[in-house]
């Protein structure tokens, strides 16, 4: 069994940051990656970001990019997402996940574990 759990998230004003952390347990994830995806009300959860467990490879939404921030602490099995400059449009549930693959984890289809998600929400 596998457990993903996200902490951090909150209320924010626009402009402002908060940090996103996963903590992954029950298996080692040396050859998975990670990664954020959101859903906001009445919309498709779309992804976020996504960062292999080996090497520098991270891959960005087009919307996040620049703004946010994607790590992990392989000792620790966590996963993190700093994001900065926040906008009311980044108001969603965010959930963790992982796959197999640094492609695999991009889709939500092909994600093989979630968290419960944690909600963020980014006043104007």
């Amino acid at each position: 069994q596998v457990q993903l759990v996200e902490s951090g998230g909150g209320l924010v004003q626009a402009g402002g940051s908060l940090r996103l952390s996963c903590a992954a347990s029950g298996r080692t994830f040396s050859s998975a990656a990670m990664g954020w995806f959101r859903q906001a009300p009445g919309l498709e959860r779309e992804f976020v970001a996504a960062i292999a467990w080996t090497g520098p490879y991270t891959v960005y939404a087009d919307s996040v990019k620049g703004r946010f921030t994607i790590s992990r602490d392989n000792a620790e099995n966590t996963v993190s997402l700093h994001m900065n400059g926040l906008k009311p449009e980044d108001t969603a549930v965010y959930y963790c996940a992982a796959a197999p693959s640094l492609r695999g984890v991009r889709n939500p289809v092909t994600c093989d574990y979630w968290g419960q998600g944690t909600q963020v929400t980014v006043s104007s």
